[in-house]
């Protein structure tokens, strides 16, 4: 085994995080971004087939050319990409956590609540990716990353088929045995709807806790792709809803035809099958939740980039009726912004104003810059929805983005301060 470099690039090694045939992963530190990052460096063996290193070049230099390409929440983001004779490494966001694997057993299977949600948005972030020309073609559990805060993302694009790639990308067989689509295992010209395959072969990996195909050899696998029909789903696991089973079916039909033509579909059958579920109150899309607040006054100022941001390191909470939002006397450790909804707002017991969508509260815990009291109960008029950042988390924003929070909390007690004062102006009337 290699030892472990001291830096790899500019980039202070940390930790060995993994190891494959072609490359060393490594927890590094960007000292630059003051933040984590995983260092993908190339390992090639010269004792290996000369044939075998060129293809493991090949799958290098193709994920490096996504690099800034494909800025998703739910794709791994890759910052940097060096590939040269002398070292070949890719700088890439940092995901804490593991592998969708660990969840493909049936002593470890997630919520059916979960997985619609995974699924609906690796869909709607492959359906991303389709639109700029990509197909990954090695779609799996193993290369689908769940971090600790519940973020979902997609890695390993380096098998991907690229429509603006100049290199010569490879040809003929790729990708795992178990999750590709007969057309794949054709070597015919790879499609939206192979992914589409791949992805109803994790839903029901994600499920069923196996494999809708199961054989001894991976010749015997393709064999069985390519001839049988899989495992019934509920004959697996009878619990799983029937519009769950008929997504699955529609998704790993053998003939294109019956097979969902795109993205966009599947994750529409995805979202209204998530409404039957006893789950009220989750959002399934980041971009539905992106879409929802940059609709706000109060982020009108921030960029696209930046509200991304925001929202990586925010939590969505929703919350009924009558529940109280924050309690006059509380240590304020986090503020919010109203997403949907209303609150009122009472101060030993008397009513003061009102809260609408779009408005933030809690703010004077982080411009205080001290152990700050809650001066107030907030509590919800109807069910509603809110965005709790917690101040540690703000203050690892990105300078831009604190600027513009900054701005927006001056503007909102200038707003508050001058209602409060024609207030008092009417009383003196």
């Amino acid at each position: 085994m290699s030892e472990r470099p001291e830096k790899v690039g500019k980039y202070p090694i940390l930790s060995e995080i993994g190891r494959g045939a072609s490359a060393i992963v490594y927890l590094a530190e960007d000292p630059f971004n003051q933040r984590r990052v995983a260092i993908k460096a190339a390992n090639f063996d010269s004792h290996q087939d000369e044939e075998v290193v060129r293809r493991f070049r090949k799958l290098f230099l193709n994920e490096a050319s996504l690099a800034g390409k494909l800025v998703h929440p739910n794709i791994v983001a890759v910052y940097d990409a060096v590939v040269d004779e002398a070292m070949s490494y890719l700088v890439m966001e940092y995901v804490p956590g593991g592998t969708l694997k660990r969840f493909c057993n049936a002593a470890r299977l997630l919520p059916i609540q979960q997985v619609v949600m995974i699924t609906f948005k690796l869909c709607r972030a492959m359906d991303y990716a389709f639109q700029r020309g990509i197909i990954h073609r090695d779609l799996k559990p193993a290369n689908i990353l769940l971090s600790d805060k519940d973020d979902i993302k997609i890695s390993d694009f380096g098998t991907a088929q690229i429509a603006t790639n100049t290199q010569t990308q490879l040809q003929g067989f790729i990708g795992s045995p178990a999750y590709m689509a007969p057309e794949a295992i054709s070597e015919k010209q790879p499609t939206q709807q192979s992914d589409i395959y791949s992805m109803g072969v994790v839903l029901y990996e994600l499920l069923a806790g196996k494999l809708p195909f199961t054989a001894e050899s991976g010749a015997a696998m393709l064999n069985k792709i390519l001839n049988e029909d899989p495992i019934p789903l509920q004959s697996v696991r009878p619990d799983v809803p029937k519009a769950l089973v008929d997504i699955v079916s529609k998704a790993l039909q053998k003939d294109l035809a019956l097979r969902y033509a795109n993205w966009f579909d599947m994750a529409k059958d995805l979202a209204d099958s998530f409404t039957n579920l006893d789950n009220t109150g989750v959002q399934l899309s980041a971009t539905e939740r992106f879409n929802l607040i940059r609709e706000l006054s109060f982020f009108q100022p921030f960029t696209d980039q930046q509200i991304w941001e925001v929202l990586r390191s925010a939590t969505w909470e929703v919350h009924k009726k009558g529940e109280n939002l924050v309690l006059e006397g509380d240590i304020g450790h986090a503020f919010f912004v109203l997403i949907s909804g209303e609150a009122y707002v009472t101060r030993e017991g008397r009513l003061l104003s009102p809260l609408r969508k779009g408005d933030c509260f809690g703010e004077m815990a982080y411009l205080n810059q001290a152990t700050w009291k809650r001066t107030a109960t907030i509590t919800a008029t109807n069910d509603c929805e809110l965005l709790r950042i917690q101040l540690p988390q703000l203050e690892k924003l990105s300078e831009s983005c604190q600027l513009q929070f900054m701005k927006m909390f001056l503007q909102t007690l200038i707003e508050r301060l001058s209602m409060t004062t024609d207030m008092l102006a009417q009383l003196r009337l």
